[in-house]
């Protein structure tokens, strides 16, 4: 089917991203504006660029400087703070009380103590808030809920504080959209005022009944903060916007069953219809220690059966919160709806672990007339395997799109400044780009993430790179624009293809234990190499998405995909870490790499999505006309090549809804 148009959303009267604030620039970034080191080896000749894909003379200058400019310090000196920034105590964690996961900063070392407010200011919050990724209007958010397609439109509802920029009296906001970009705000849906809700209408997922009716169940928190599942349903099913929805009388139509603690029973799944013509609702659990999933059983959302043993669980994974259990076929590129079953079809089992604040995945065999899941590999179970996203995530949910027959993605990044600057800033956290999920072929136990086909009609202007040549310890600057524009300034907003050939160049190959734990400035011999995005000029700030081959024995390299937030920041109040993981790479495929930057949030997918790291940065000088973008090469004894594609984006216009 064809890609819907988009034509009805058209810019607002204010909008609130002008192209003018994300220039292009065209001039050589001077030399002397950088840190230089004594060149590693001679400038090699000027690459070209194709411009919307047709030839023409480049204005790249290639240039060799020694990397430990940049990376000599994984972590700077802070600049002073000045007299006027906020000196604060951090908050305890806000959510746990009323038994859900920390909604509130990651911890810091020394979070007891007294903590410093950088000397943000409204320019600086300005430029943090993204242009594509959706996000409310202001307040705090946190995780997708009860995704659907409904008559034309795609629906999503998210935990909501209408109130405040921190987390607390949650209800479920609501946005429809006819792409998956380009959405648009609506009323409130579900409010907290009800007994068995008014601490919070938390978790929930949407049920299509073949009859055409839409149950929506959720989880709830009574006065005395006990979890609670009840359901909602459309006040009117024929409405395409369903912007009304009636709670049943019946609630709560589940309480915490014997052995399970009134904080640890949550988020229920979409269900699944089984082989005796009953629907199966998994929800999320845990008894002490051992993370598991409840599976009930309904013939009418009103009247449940819980099983006598678990859908799946394990040891030392804690509280699993947000469960997902969808079906993936394992040849093909479509996806399946949620009560598949039968050959060629696995199934994956994902959990949000409450310890750790990660979203685990495994792909196994479901029996669906036993009603047990086992992973295809013991060793890769879920919460000590595999994950969604390697970066800044959590909470994901996913939908079967029944419009386009593929599975979707959403899921969750939240700040890691401080409160006290969210509520300056009056809004927080915001949602992934929404990616499609199928089960990778070549791996078979790899899932393949990749953003939704509509991203692309944001693309604006692209330019092309052929064969740019990048030395040993040596850093490239990517000009992608014109002589209008304003200088050494790069988009805010852009999706980045690269592809990245190795050679050899001494001969040598050391065994090496480096992983993605040392960052972009530690140098070994294959590696590391990749992007430098939103860098400034004198690369103190910058966001490192990078490669690292290791040579792991005479004949075996093993390949990590990282990206290197250390240096991502002047503030001394932000959270800056190393995130990666090993990645396959199979056959004679080439290391590519896609990266969406969207302001502060950049969304990196490495070998077509096999890992997909988000990060959440907070620049205060690789902003506005001071962004930059690179390629690096910190490795010592190979040559990379790279090829690149680059669109400057356009913004989503996330606006409400007028009739």
């Amino acid at each position: 089917m064809e890609t819907r148009s988009t034509a009805a959303f058209d810019p607002p009267t204010i909008n609130p991203y002008p192209l003018f604030l994300n220039p292009i620039f065209s001039f050589l970034l001077p030399l002397s504006q950088m840190a230089v080191e004594t060149p590693l080896l001679d400038p090699p000749p000027p690459a070209t660029r194709r411009q919307q894909c047709g030839l023409i003379l480049s204005s790249l200058l290639i240039f060799s400087v020694g990397l430990l400019a940049f990376s000599g310090h994984r972590s700077q000196q802070s600049p002073p703070i000045s007299p006027g920034a906020d000196h604060h105590r951090t908050p305890p964690a806000r959510g746990v009380r009323e038994g859900v996961s920390a909604k509130s900063s990651p911890g810091f070392v020394g979070e007891e103590e007294e903590r410093v407010s950088y000397n943000w200011t409204n320019a600086m919050f300005t430029w943090q808030r993204t242009a594509y990724h959706f996000q409310p209007q202001r307040n705090w958010m946190n995780g997708y809920t009860g995704p659907l397609y409904h008559k034309g439109w795609y629906h999503i509802f998210y935990q909501y504080n209408p109130d405040s920029a921190v987390w607390g009296n949650i209800t479920w906001g609501h946005a429809v959209s006819r792409d998956l970009i380009h959405w648009l705000l609506l009323p409130l849906a579900l409010v907290p005022d009800r007994w068995y809700d008014v601490n919070g209408v938390w978790t929930g997922s949407a049920t299509r009944h073949p009859d055409g009716n839409i149950y929506m169940l959720y989880t709830g928190s009574t006065g005395n903060l006990t979890q609670v599942q009840n359901l909602a349903h459309p006040a009117d099913p024929s409405d395409p916007l369903l912007l009304h929805w009636v709670k049943n009388a019946a609630n709560p139509v589940l309480l915490p069953p014997p052995g399970i603690g009134p904080k640890d029973f949550r988020d229920p799944t979409t269900a699944w219809l089984g082989p005796d013509g009953l629907w199966r609702v998994a929800i999320g659990s845990r008894v002490e220690k051992l993370g598991l999933t409840l599976v009930y059983k309904t013939r009418d959302f009103l009247s449940y059966e819980l099983l006598d043993h678990y859908l799946h669980s394990v040891p030392g994974t804690g509280m699993w919160e947000c469960v997902d259990f969808f079906p993936v076929a394992v040849n093909g590129t479509k996806g399946l709806d949620t009560s598949a079953a039968g050959e060629g079809i696995k199934h994956v089992l994902k959990a949000s672990l409450d310890d750790t604040k990660l979203d685990h995945f495994a792909v196994g065999t479901y029996d669906p007339v036993e009603d047990l899941w086992t992973p295809d590999d013991p060793k890769n179970d879920v919460g000590i395997g595999l994950k969604y996203d390697y970066g800044r995530y959590y909470a994901s949910k996913t939908f079967y799109d029944q419009e386009k027959e593929r599975r979707i993605l959403w899921g969750w990044i939240n700040e890691t400044d401080t409160e006290f600057d969210d509520l300056k800033k009056g809004w927080a956290s915001l949602q992934t780009i929404p990616r499609t999920v199928v089960l990778d072929g070549r791996t078979g136990a790899d899932l393949l993430q990749w953003p939704v086909e509509e991203i692309e009609s944001l693309r604006l202007r692209s330019y092309c790179f052929e064969d740019v040549l990048v030395g040993p310890g040596s850093v490239v600057p990517l000009h992608i624009g014109s002589a209008t524009q304003l200088k050494n300034s790069i988009p805010l907003q852009l999706d980045i293809m690269a592809e990245f050939e190795v050679e050899l160049i001494s001969g040598k190959k050391t065994d090496e234990e480096n992983s993605c734990d040392g960052g972009a400035a530690e140098r070994s011999s294959l590696g590391p190499f990749g992007i430098l995005a939103l860098a400034d000029a004198s690369l103190s700030e910058l966001t490192s998405v990078f490669f690292r081959p290791v040579q792991t024995s005479a004949d075996a390299v093993t390949t990590y995909f990282c990206t290197d937030q250390t240096r991502s920041s002047l503030a001394p109040d932000v959270f800056k870490v190393v995130y990666g993981s090993s990645i396959p790479v199979v056959g004679d495929e080439k290391l590519q790499m896609r990266v969406l930057v969207d302001h502060s949030i950049v969304e990196s997918f490495g070998q077509g999505g096999r890992r997909v790291i988000s990060s959440r940065v907070y620049p205060t000088k690789a902003i506005y006309g001071d962004a930059r973008l690179f390629l690096f090469n910190n490795a010592t004894d190979v040559n990379v090549k790279v090829k690149l594609k680059i669109w400057e984006m356009n913004s989503a216009f996330i606006r409400p809804y007028t009739h």
